[in-house]
Order: structure tokens, then C-alpha cells, then sequence
């Protein structure tokens, strides 16, 4: 299908800009997903150990441990560097260098003690850069620049070598003095703004985002939050979207499990059931493109529930302490404040879907889902 981009060129415009921001936001984090999901699940694990004094903080397991837990999230410069590299064309080795510019021990040291460093006749303001997400992603965007700049205008006889010593240079010095505090400052915004809109209202915060986050997931929005939950975790030690996501996670699963107890056609059955366990540990899309989205009125329970379940993890204050996506899994990611009230949240959410979709009349199943040969008695649901 051909586009006349001239018929609507400011609703094309901005529709490929969203289009461009959440692809290139979910292509840098996606890759490293389920890493920082198992760290987030160590590192709730270990803080759940250290609460309950099954690990004293001093005790060297704990110092092990808590290493294992917490270097992803350290070191989480690095990983997106190479991510956001590989997404944006730029050589992923000069960007990996660059952020290890910003995570050299002596630097983080001096930066992290509030004193600035004099460097090239200006001055190099503090900053925090492990763990952060910001200031690398906007280092690796001036990269692909300064590359391409450098191969158009260097000899092929140095420019294997030269082309990576000047991104170096110019990269990782424009990143200490512009770009790193540009970033850690847009993400203080974010972060203080977010916090401004939950501290109004908790539960009409979880409501919103409860009731539409599962929707955001068709058109991949919601990585837009992902960069933000990470700088709370940075900034504060814990995140609220979060945990404001889990109950219309679980709410997914509860569809599909209704579905799979109404439904008599063999094959939908087994991708429902499937779905449904896939939902409960975190991975909703089987349960929402395969099941509830193609009915369309699960999908509508999926969203009240979520709003209800949000509504009242907000109302308990819940927060996870970790990244990790919310799953039966990642439970031990949000071993924080609220945590029973969020487990019950989730649960709510769970047995609201699973009862409300059993009441539903839901019609044919999709043509998609069975076999040519089902018969119209096995395909009602």
C-alpha cells in the first residue's frame, strides 16, 4: 500500500516520530530484558535474605551476592552502549569505551562526591552514571554522527584507527560536559514529574496506567516507560510503575484460563492454557494476541481488571525495588514497601478477569485459531 505522504504530511510526521521513538526505546532494551529481569529477581532475593536476617549486610555471602545481584544494574551503561550501538549502526567496541569513561572508578569517585573536575578549560559538573540510562543513549546517538563524519573525511589508510581515537575524544568529552548532565537532568524531570503525578493521587495513578498499559503493549509503548522505572530505581531505590503494572498482567492470565475452561475446540484450549501460564510469568503477548485481543471482550475484562488491580496497588503504596517485569517470577523484585498489598492486587486482578470472562458470552473463536475442520458446535465458546 502506497502512502501519499503529501496528502497528510504533519499526521505522517508525527506518526513515524512516535513510531521512531518506541522502535529505537524497545529495540535498545529488549535485548537485555530477561537479564535485567533475573537480576531484578537476585537482587529481591538477596534484599528478602538481608530483611528477614537470613543474611547479615557485613557477612561476606551477602557482599558475594549482592555483587552477583547488583553488577548488571552497575555496569548497565555498558550493556546499553553495545544495545543502542547495534540499534543506531555505530561501531558497538567505541561505544562500550565510551561508557566505561563514565564508569572509571577514579571519575565516578570524584563526580560522585559532588566536587567538579576541570577539564579543557571548563568544568565537568557531577553526575551519577552507574545504573543510568539517559546520558549513554544520547553519547551513542552523537556517536553515530562523529563516525560518520570521520569516514567520510579520513584517508582509508588511518581511518580503521583514527576514526575510533576521535569518537573517543569528542564523544566521551561531550558526554562529561553536555550530554551527561542534560541527561541525568531530563531524567530528574521525568522521574520528579512522574512522582509529582503518582503523589496526587495513587490510586488514580495505578487506575490509568492499570487500564491501559495492556493496550500500550499492542502498539509497544510501553517500553517508553521502561527508561523511566530504571532512573526511579536509580534515583529513589524503588519504582511504582512498575508494580502499577502487575495486576493487568495477571489479569491476562485470568482471561485466558477462562477461555481455556469455556472453550471446547482441543487446539484453542491448548493455546489458551499455554497463554495463560505464559501471562502469569510475565509474557503476555501469546495470552493477549492469541486469546483475549482476537475475542475482544476479554480484552475489555483484562483492562477493568487491571484499572482495579492498579487502583489498588497504588492505594497500598506498593513499589519494586528492582527491575523486573511483574510475573510470578519476579516476585522477589518487588519484596519493597506494600508487597502483600501488591501480591493481593494481582491476585484480585487475576480472579476478577478469570471470573468475569467466564460469565461472557464470547461467540466464535478466531478463524486462526482451529483447525479447518472443527465444527461449528465446538467453535462456541
Amino acid at each position: 500500500m502506497v502512502i501519499n505522504q503529501q496528502a497528510a504530511p504533519q499526521r505522517t510526521s508525527g506518526r513515524n516520530l512516535i513510531q521512531i521513538l518506541i522502535d529505537g526505546i524497545s529495540g535498545i532494551f529488549l535485548p537485555i530484558v530477561n537479564i535485567l529481569s533475573a537480576a531484578g529477581i537476585m537482587k529481591g532475593l538477596v534484599a528478602g535474605a538481608a530483611a528477614m536476617e537470613i543474611l547479615s549486610k557485613t557477612d561476606g555471602t551477602y557482599i558475594v551476592l549482592n555483587a552477583m545481584a547488583d553488577s548488571l544494574f552497575y555496569y548497565l551503561p555498558l550493556l546499553l552502549a553495545y544495545t543502542s550501538a547495534r540499534k543506531f549502526g555505530a561501531n558497538p567496541y567505541t561505544a562500550v569505551v565510551i561508557g566505561g569513561v563514565l564508569l572509571h572508578p577514579s571519575l565516578t569517585a570524584l563526580l560522585g562526591n559532588d566536587k567538579t573536575v576541570p577539564f579543557l578549560g571548563m568544568n565537568i559538573q557531577p553526575a551519577n552514571y552507574p545504573a543510568s540510562a539517559i546520558p549513554i543513549i544520547m553519547a551513542v546517538g552523537l556517536l553515530v554522527y562523529v563516525e560518520r563524519f570521520c569516514n567520510r573525511i579520513l584517508p582509508e589508510v588511518i581511518r580503521s584507527f583514527f576514526t575510533p581515537l576521535i569518537s573517543i575524544l569528542v564523544v566521551a568529552s561531550a558526554t562529561l560536559l553536555f550530554f551527561g548532565p542534560m541527561g541525568m537532568a531530563a531524567g530528574d524531570v521525568l522521574a520528579d514529574g512522574y512522582r509529582y503525578v503518582y503523589e496526587l493521587s495513587p490510586v488514580g495513578a495505578g487506575i490509568a496506567l492499570g487500564g491501559i498499559i495492556q493496550p500500550m503493549v499492542i502498539f509497544g509503548l510501553q517500553w517508553s516507560l521502561v527508561p523511566l522505572a530504571i532512573n526511579n530505581i536509580n534515583l529513589y531505590g524503588s519504582d511504582t510503575i512498575l508494580a502499577l503494572m502487575g495486576p493487568a498482567v495477571f489479569a491476562q492470565g485470568g482471561a485466558a484460563l477462562a477461555v481455556f475452561l469455556k472453550c471446547k475446540d482441543p487446539k484453542f484450549k491448548t493455546l489458551s492454557l499455554s497463554a495463560s501460564i505464559s501471562a502469569l510469568f510475565g509474557v503476555t503477548e501469546p495470552a493477549m494476541f492469541g486469546v483475549n485481543l482476537p475475542l475482544r471482550k476479554p480484552m475489555i475484562v483484562v483492562c477493568c481488571a487491571g484499572a482495579i488491580g492498579g487502583g489498588m496497588v497504588g492505594g497500598f503504596g506498593s513499589e519494586a525495588i528492582s527491575f523486573a517485569f511483574p510475573g510470578l517470577a519476579t516476585l522477589p523484585a518487588y519484596l519493597g514497601d506494600g508487597f502483600g498489598g501488591f501480591a493481593f492486587a494481582c491476585l484480585v486482578g487475576f480472579v476478577i478477569a478469570l471470573a468475569a470472562t467466564l460469565m461472557l458470552k464470547l461467540g466464535p473463536l478466531p478463524e486462526t485459531a482451529s483447525a479447518p475442520a472443527i465444527t461449528e458446535e465446538s467453535r462456541k465458546v
